[in-house]
């Protein structure tokens, strides 16, 4: 191309790299394009309209890994092409699973670790349904033996579990029994739970590690409660616990803490690998105390080797790239090294939880001490700015950090949170609070807030349905 040159022979005109100069005049959105692209153009044309999305190692507010070392990577892009479900053209990945799978059995005290039941997932959404349907067919199975009808199961959880279980409850036609929040009651409890259970409750689920405030909900407590619900009517009832992230940080930090298969009323647990199992998107596992918690007839078998490989998956095709990164990790970081990494992950929540607490005008609701997770609201009596102002004066800066509504009952009550991830350093935590303290600075100088829950945007991670006729969770 020709460049203009001024007086002193300095160019005035913008030299643009070759690779511009060969996209079209028109690249169409919403069609397919009628001819071809050179792949540099193209590539690049999908590169820099990427550019537009927010950085991912800011976005605190995802519970999904947004680092992995280079090996892990590397892995993954030399198994990318491998299809998860052909077990018998890749047997290795599977025997990889299958590893997966007996070290979680380990990790959650399965009384036979060899024989554990279970297998990998698109996310923990996907392990949490299968745990879901396993419930409500063990259920039907129970009933129909007894001869009394089927037609109206119900499942029992709080408020505030993820939101898949809403979906597995309106796909699979089970009546969610929702428990409300109560003042400053934020999680199921062991009599919240029983007062809803009758002789159509499929199961309890308990949440260890709510996507709310990050707090463990008490595992132990109820299914002891369940416990004594039988000695009294004879129910028995199951619970699965939806450990999406503290089935990879309980294990570690807290081995006392009874949530697992230790329960004998625990009957299967989800975890997400692609959270605090550290792994890339998109993985989960979800694993049966036995084979008795596992309905055999919704188990379909596979040729695996000339043998048979059982399979039990709302999806078919999917990478088998992340499920050896699970196996990676694994082996490279070991218990000690798992447990460093959460370790660090709860030390910067603990310490950064403080020290916004010590900013003044917020008040925590919980403060990293179980998931590396923690919420935080504004206190009584400040009325000039909102969550929500905060929430999008941090953005200028490329933070995100969710600001969302509680649920029904506490829809009062709003708030921010913070998810510390494996790659959030004590360093980028004093980066944030310099920019939180810059912009409590500006807000301070406001008279009124500037925005609400209208203005949050969709990006609270399944803490309340953004459905703007029906705005949190009914």
């Amino acid at each position: 191309m020709t460049v203009e040159r001024d007086d002193r022979g300095e160019s005035r005109d913008l030299e643009v790299n070759p690779v511009f100069s060969r996209e079209p005049v028109r690249v169409p959105r919403y069609a397919l394009p009628d001819g071809e692209m050179h792949p540099d153009t193209a590539y690049q044309v999908v590169h820099d309209e990427l550019m537009l999305d927010g950085n991912a190692r800011q976005n605190l507010a995802t519970f999904v890994s947004t680092w992995a070392e280079p090996q892990a990577r590397r892995l993954m892009a030399e198994c990318a092409e491998k299809n998860m479900i052909d077990k018998d053209e890749y047997p290795q990945t599977a025997e990889l699973e299958n590893r997966c799978v007996r070290m979680l059995a380990r990790l959650w005290h399965a009384q036979d670790p060899r024989h554990a039941i279970g297998c990998s997932t698109t996310g923990s959404s996907e392990a949490a349904m299968l745990g879901g349907l396993a419930l409500k067919r063990r259920w039907q199975h129970r009933r129909r033996a007894e001869g009394r009808p089927t037609d109206r199961p119900n499942l029992v959880m709080g408020i505030n579990v993820q939101i898949c279980w809403e979906k597995f409850a309106d796909y699979f036609e089970v009546e969610p029994r929702y428990v409300p929040m109560e003042g400053d009651r934020y999680h199921l409890t062991p009599e919240t739970a029983v007062e809803l259970c009758d002789e159509n409750t499929i199961g309890v689920v308990a949440v260890l590690g709510s996507t709310f405030d990050g707090g463990y909900e008490p595992v132990a407590g109820i299914a002891a409660a369940l416990d004594g619900l039988r000695d009294r009517t004879g129910l028995d009832i199951p619970v699965h616990v939806d450990a999406a992230s503290g089935g990879m940080i309980a294990p570690f930090l807290d081995p006392d803490l009874e949530w697992d298969f230790r329960l004998p009323r625990v009957a299967s647990i989800n975890t997400s690998g692609h959270k605090f199992g550290l792994v890339m998107p998109g993985v989960g596992w979800a694993l049966w105390r036995d084979r008795e918690a596992l309905p055999d007839d919704l188990v379909f078998h596979v040729n695996y080797l000339g043998g048979d490989m059982p399979t039990f998956a709302l999806n078919f095709s999917r990478p088998g790239a992340q499920v050896v990164a699970q196996y990676y990790n694994f082996l490279r970081l070991g218990f000690d090294g798992y447990r460093r990494v959460q370790r660090t992950c709860r030390d910067v929540a603990t310490r950064l939880a403080a020290e916004i607490a010590g900013l003044g005008p917020f008040e925590l609701l919980t403060d990293g001490g179980d998931l590396p997770v923690f919420a935080f609201r504004i206190r009584d009596g400040i009325d000039h700015f909102s969550v929500f102002d905060v929430s999008a004066a941090l953005r200028e800066r490329g933070w995100l950090l969710p600001a969302y509504t509680f649920p029904k009952n506490r829809t009062d009550l709003a708030v921010l949170r913070v998810v510390v991830r494996n790659g959030f350093s004590h360093d980028l935590a004093d980066l944030l609070l310099e920019d939180l303290g810059r912009v409590l600075t500006r807000l301070d100088k406001q008279h009124e807030p500037h925005r609400d829950a209208d203005d949050a945007g969709g990006f609270a991670h399944g803490a309340e349905t953004k459905n703007p006729r029906r705005p949190g969770r009914h």
